[in-house]
């Protein structure tokens, strides 16, 4: 499966840079480096920033999910081949969505 490792060295490189941002957001949320304001109002933006972070946290937390699924089925060599009908999912397609796991056919299928 030599074709997909340029995907495979894609997902890796996404998936570290991914951790880094999560652990950042992590460190933000939880105020590790600095502690809350002391001024109410001051205290109230911080805490508006933190439910963005969190809001950001889900959706890193669901890339990072999709990442590991996928490296997942190139790790089982499943990765190119469509999880509904069974054929081969066009290079093309997975080189603009790596996470796809269904041919053009069965995704539309899938959407109506």
């Amino acid at each position: 499966m030599q074709e997909y490792e340029p995907i495979r060295q894609q997902l890796l490189k996404r998936y570290r840079e991914i951790n880094e941002r999560l652990s950042r957001i992590t460190q933000d949320v939880r105020h590790t480096k600095e502690p809350l304001a002391a001024d109410f109002e001051e205290q109230a933006i911080e805490r508006e920033n933190d439910e963005v972070l969190t809001a950001l946290d889900d959706s890193i937390r669901r890339e990072l999910r999709q990442i590991q699924v996928t490296l997942g089925r190139l790790d089982r060599g499943e990765y190119g081949i469509c999880e509904s009908c069974g054929r081969k999912i066009p290079l093309k397609r997975l080189r603009a969505l790596p996470f796809a796991s269904r041919c053009v056919a069965c995704a539309e299928e899938v959407q109506r």
